[in-house]
């Protein structure tokens, strides 16, 4: 039998049963398209969370307060000491070291010219607009000063300037943040969300001020910006170093970029794999109708079958008709789901442009191969029955 006689017949069999074609390529479609949605999904989420963890460079460092170590049978033992501003002037001056931020967070009212609203403050120190890539749209970030002793000057966002002073000049003006008088030296350029939080809804002071404000010992964090010629282990060894000599032994956590990176790079890759799994269950789901419908079909033509074996028909040849129509039915299915997913993804796109969706040539390609393979499966034992009809006994059955 020619190729082209098999796809003949494949065809006109699927042709003959077209309810029951559709039903299966609808159930695969389905699959399909679940399949390729929640890996988009969470391709898209992997790759948004990474940029926003990449857009402030990354050659970053970051030291924590605290240090939990087990000892013993399970025995768990956490040191919580203060990180202070000191040992954040002292990492500044290491070799290797292009800028530290020292790192205090909260939330306070904000109050000016009869406005008020409650917003984030950000402690940190004058070098965080170089180090976070941050634009002074007008006026000074904080000036250059000992971390110990900077004065009471803060810096807006430009929607909490516009929420606090409309369309006057903030610069030279004092806001009050819990209780505590601070004079405006600069505006910052739009910036956008990180993580969910606005940044351009922040007031940016000094961390000294900020560790007053809130009451506490010690620094939330530390960030340390380093050059890139430099070695990741050779600057995680000098910080460690320095602040064990500080300290006195190690009660400080130290985190680097790559290291977070990976983490996550790897957590999320299991959530994307995870959501094509489940996609893949209805793949199952449309493979036990293929086997379903193909049974039914070699019950009801076993005449053709038998007319087939009759006129020369081999039993490779019989079975590789069943098996195409499984592959064609799986392969139909797929790319069905494929077009649906990806114009609805499109569409999704043009209406909602921050839409995290990441849709990958390779996710697709896996996605109708795997179509195409529970077609062949599902199709195995129907096809195999019919190969063990006897020619004679198939004819004499009409």
């Amino acid at each position: 039998m020619k190729l082209q006689d098999g796809v003949v017949w494949i065809g006109g069999a699927l042709m003959t049963q077209k309810l029951r074609s559709l039903l299966t390529i609808v159930g695969f479609a389905i699959g399909i398209a679940a399949m390729v949605l929640l890996s988009s999904l969470g391709e898209g989420l992997r790759r948004f969370v990474l940029e926003e963890f990449s857009q402030f460079g990354s050659h970053i460092v970051a030291v924590t307060p605290g240090k939990a170590e087990t000892f013993g049978l399970g025995g768990i033992m956490s040191t919580t000491r203060p990180l202070g501003l000191e040992d954040a002037e002292a990492l500044s001056r290491l070799p290797g070291v292009l800028q530290t931020v020292p790192v205090v967070m909260g939330n306070s009212q904000v109050k000016a010219q009869g406005r008020s609203r409650y917003t984030n403050i950000a402690g940190v120190g004058p070098q965080a607009d170089q180090a976070w890539k941050l634009t002074v749209a007008s006026g000074t970030f904080l000036p250059q000063e000992d971390f110990t002793r900077a004065r009471a000057f803060a810096v807006l966002g430009s929607k909490l300037r516009e929420e606090l002073f409309g369309q006057s000049n903030p610069l030279g003006q004092h806001v009050h943040i819990g209780g505590n008088r601070f004079r405006v030296v600069g505006v910052m350029a739009s910036k956008g969300d990180f993580l969910g939080n606005d940044l351009d809804d922040m007031i940016y002071i000094p961390s000294v001020r900020a560790l007053q404000m809130f009451n506490r010992e010690s620094l939330m964090e530390i960030d340390i910006f380093y050059s890139p010629g430099t070695p990741t282990a050779d600057i995680v060894k000098r910080v460690k170093d320095l602040l064990i000599r500080r300290h006195g032994f190690e009660d400080f956590t130290i985190v680097t970029q790559d290291q977070m990176l990976e983490t996550m790079d790897n957590i999320l890759r299991i959530l994307k794999f995870a959501g094509a799994g489940l996609g893949a269950i209805s793949l199952l789901v449309g493979g036990v109708g293929i086997t379903t419908i193909l049974m039914i079909t070699v019950s009801e033509r076993v005449s053709e079958v038998g007319l087939l074996r009759a006129l020369g028909g081999t039993r490779r040849q019989v079975r590789n008709l069943f098996l195409g129509e499984a592959v064609l039915l799986g392969l139909v299915g797929g790319l069905c789901g494929v077009a649906v997913i990806v114009l609805f993804l499109g569409v999704a796109k043009l209406l909602v442009p921050g839409l995290p969706i990441g849709i990958e040539p390779g996710i697709i390609a896996a996605a109708l191969l795997l179509s195409m393979a529970i077609g062949l499966v599902a199709g195995l034992k129907p096809a195999m029955n019919a190969t063990r009809l006897n020619p004679i006994d198939a004819l004499r059955a009409e």
